[in-house]
């Protein structure tokens, strides 16, 4: 397996993938280019969320010699899950969410709503829509709940 816990050191990369990812896909549903392209950037993102100790002590890289994505884990829920775009598509998903499974028992997440292309990612992996949906937080968009 690819996966070992984060140190403070993989914080820049971590944050790049969550950025990007970010930015292709949730800028096309809230349309809201000064957090998309002005707050969300990857040296305040590293700063100011991933560097925080209960932040960090919580997340997983896949490393195969480059740091390919991440996982975030919190007991049993699923926090965050990215993988950098120039690598979807060659299991690096797969084997990050088999480690949240085998490793911490994953059970729980939640994705937004319109994310169709991730809450598919899920249910191929054994988590199913629950019919629970939350509003995420400052928006209008719904976050819906897969457990498995």
């Amino acid at each position: 397996m690819n996966v070992r816990e984060a140190g403070i050191d993989d914080l820049s990369r971590v944050a790049e993938i969550y950025v990007f990812n970010n930015r292709i896909n949730y800028f096309p549903i809230f349309r809201d280019e000064m957090f998309s392209f002005g707050e969300l950037q990857v040296v305040s993102v590293a700063d100011r969320y991933f560097k925080r100790d209960e932040i960090l002590k919580n997340i997983y890289v896949f490393d195969n010699g480059l740091i390919k994505g991440f996982i975030q884990m919190n007991e049993t829920e699923i926090c965050k899950l990215y993988v950098d775009t120039f690598f979807q598509g060659q299991g690096i998903g797969s084997e990050l969410i088999d480690f949240g499974i085998t490793e911490f028992h994953a059970r729980s997440l939640w994705a937004l709503e319109k994310n169709v292309r991730a809450i598919s990612f899920y249910q191929r992996h054994g988590f199913y829509l629950t019919g629970e949906k939350k509003l995420e937080e400052g928006t209008t968009e719904y976050l819906v709940k897969l457990e498995r």
